[in-house]
Order: C-alpha cells, then structure tokens, then sequence
C-alpha cells in the first residue's frame, strides 16, 4: 500500500534506538525525508548512514538535541526547518524510566521520567506545530505506552507521565483540528529488540549491558511477565510501525485524537 509519505518531512525522536529506531526505517522506506532526534551521537550516526545509503531520493538528517530542554528543541527545530523547509509528520517517541519501586526511586528519576516522557513531547509540538497549522497540514503521532492506561507496578511516574501524554494528545487534537492537524497517541507494552547489539545505542534501555535489559532477557522472568499478554510474546520494535506510519499518512486523515495500543492485547 502507498502511504502518500514520499517526499515529506518526519521528525522522530529517540530514533537511534529500539522503537524509534524502526519508525524511522519505516518512514524512510517509504520515501520520506526522516530527522533523528536523540543524544546517542554513535547509533544515531551508524542510523543515518545506513539509511542514506539506500536513499531513493529522500534523505536523513541527525540532530543531537535533549527533548526535555526547550531550547534544544528550538535550535532542533530551526535546523530541521532550515534544511527541508517544513515539517509534514512528527513522531515523539523518546523515552525514558527506570524499573524502581516509587518509594525506592530517587526523585533524580523522576525528574528524569518527566523531562523526556512528557516535557519532551509538550516542547517538540511547541516547537514544530506553528509552523504545520501555518500550513493547515500535520500528522502528529504520539508514543504512549500502556502503562499510562492500566497502571503498571514499579513504573508510577513514568505512567503519570504516558497517562499526561494520551490526555494531551486527546485536547491539542481539538485544539489543532480546525488547522488540519491529526494527533494521535500508539501505546506500546513490553517492547524489546530482538538484535539489541546493533538495534540498541549505549544509552538504551535495552542496551545489553543496561540493568532493565539484563532483567527482561532473563529466560525465567520473561516466562512470567509474557503470561500477562495474551498473545504470550512481548513486543518487537516492528509490531509498532505499521500502526504508526498509518497514522502518520492521509489513509488516516478521519482519526484523530485517539488512543490505541499495540501490545498483544496487553491493554483492552
């Protein structure tokens, strides 16, 4: 199916990593120009060049900007507007938590959780909608997760902060509507990639040698934590991109503000 993205421009945050990583392929692939936001200079460089080196006329482009710091995000977003002229999509995918029990968890986390799951995405629409409701056009896809929607043990602020993200997908969808914005929320479960070595930067949460990596690639926890999924799998980072780059074309032009989960039926 042609998805009508040819030709424009898509900034995906947390893009040299894991889910992120595998929306910008997507875009990529069907020929859109793909701007990766993140912090891991290393991945985020080995990302663009993979994904130039088989351009078919479109092109990638990395910013190092913190998503949580709003003037990152403008520098961001001036440099990607002086480069291709206009942003059409934008998906903001960063993410960030630590798997701690709320009493146990230093408040540093927490602050950490909101600066770039729910700060970050606040700033990059501050940032990049003006300029897609001057030109009365914008697919705005947002990377919840489904502990904002069920509530999930050892991840309280970091649920506050996706429950935060769906409610402000739900109200700037009414806000932006009228200018020809859709804005719509992907809720992800346990998401891993299966090559973490090449898929997950340093920085990764599911780097290999990231304490939450170690834990979930345990063979006997994953045998417990995929009983509550009843598809009995976790997430890989391609289950999300068919969703996500059909949000992010005109095939969805009617959907908007609306949350949906991808997660093997994790959240109903």
């Amino acid at each position: 199916m042609d998805l009508g993205l040819k030709g424009k421009t898509a900034i995906v945050t947390g893009a040299a990593s894991n889910i992120g990583k595998a929306i910008a392929v997507g875009l990529f692939g069907e020929g859109a120009n793909v701007v990766i936001i993140d912090l891991d200079v290393a991945q985020a460089e080995k990302v663009v060049a993979d994904l130039n080196g088989n351009s078919d006329g479109n092109e990638a482009m990395f910013v190092k900007a913190d998503v949580g710091n709003r003037e990152e995000v403008g520098a961001m977003a001036e440099a990607v507007m002086t480069k291709f002229g206009s942003v059409e999509i934008l998906v903001n995918n960063a993410g960030w938590t630590a798997n701690n029990l709320f009493l146990n968890k230093p408040y540093s986390d927490f602050e950490k959780e909101v600066s770039i799951n729910l700060w970050g995405p606040i700033n990059c629409i501050h940032a990049i909608a003006p300029s897609m409701i001057e030109s009365k056009y914008g697919k705005i896809v947002n990377i919840g997760s489904d502990a904002g929607r069920v509530g999930e043990y050892n991840e309280a602020v970091y649920g506050a902060c996706k429950a935060g993200l769906i409610s402000l997908t739900k109200t700037l969808a009414i806000e932006f509507g009228k200018h020809g914005l859709n804005l719509n929320c992907v809720c992800p479960g346990l998401t891993m990639p299966d090559n973490p070595a090449a898929d997950a930067g340093i920085d990764s949460l599911w780097h290999p040698d990231s304490p939450q990596s170690k834990i979930f690639r345990d063979e006997e926890t994953m045998k417990k934590v995929v009983k509550h999924y009843p598809l009995r799998r976790h997430g890989v980072p391609e289950d999300l991109v068919p969703m996500v780059m059909m949000m992010a074309s005109d095939k969805t032009s009617y959907v908007t503000g609306q949350t949906i989960s991808v997660s093997g039926g994790y959240a109903m």
